[in-house]
């Protein structure tokens, strides 16, 4: 099915790739080949792939340690009839990873975590995006490749690592304008909201388990560069207040 004018699926697919906060997880039983769902917490690392915290100990991780092929459905996660919303199924392959960041950048988006983290059966798990399947309405349905939706980060390292640094500093700093992009960019409700996610094309904010995605005007690669466009967002977001 053709997508309907004006709609962007790249846009829309990666939007909800960020803003999930929870998902629905499909592996396989080794020994019969079923299909096995459960509820999962995820995050997403910097170039967009899902990142799991799971205990080798759930019927999920043993099905990933004897075949990785996965699939994860997100979703919006709106009021009313769940179908009318917005969802992305996932497909491709889960396996460990003991990248810190990681496991930094899942406990930002779910600081609950903490309390079982370290427990010696609990470790971070990736998935490695093959394609994905939008269904986002009417007309609005497409399958998109990984390339597409991933965001690359080989040119754009100084960001990257520079992102601890990023988040403790507009959190600290700069929590006025992180709520005015929430609300007055973005129409979100009052709040604390937290900066807890940045990468060369966006912010993720939070409040509780609710996520947004503030989308950047292009491409930043450069702290420099984020500074002034972070500056002119929040000059955007205070003239929409007056």
């Amino acid at each position: 099915m053709q997508p309907s004018p004006h709609f962007d699926p790249v846009r829309a697919t990666k939007k909800l790739l960020r803003e999930a906060r929870s998902g629905a997880l499909a592996t396989l039983m080794p020994d019969s080949g079923d299909p096995y769902c459960s509820l999962v917490n995820v995050a997403t690392a910097p170039s967009g792939a899902p990142l799991l915290l799971i205990s080798r100990l759930a019927v999920h991780t043993k099905n990933i340690l004897a075949d990785p092929r996965v699939s994860l459905m997100l979703d919006e996660r709106r009021e009313g009839d769940p179908l009318e919303g917005a969802r992305i199924m996932l497909m491709g392959r889960a396996g460990a990873t003991k990248d810190e960041g990681a496991r930094r950048r899942y406990l930002t988006r779910h600081p609950e975590a903490e309390m079982f983290a370290g427990f010696a059966d609990f470790g971070m798990f990736e998935v490695t995006i093959s394609g994905a399947h939008l269904v986002a309405g009417f007309g609005r349905i497409v399958d998109l490749d990984a390339e597409a939706i991933l965001t690359r980060t080989d040119d754009a390292r100084e960001l990257v690592d520079a992102e601890s640094a990023i988040l403790a500093h507009m959190n600290t700093d700069h929590s006025d304008a992180v709520g005015l992009y929430a609300t007055k960019l973005l129409g979100a409700q009052e709040g604390a909201w937290q900066c807890v996610g940045c990468d060369p094309e966006g912010l993720e904010l939070q409040l509780a388990r609710r996520a947004l995605r503030l989308i950047f005007p292009g491409r930043i690669c450069e702290r420099a560069t984020l500074r002034q466009v972070l500056k002119d967002l929040a000059d955007q977001a205070r003239a929409a207040a007056s």
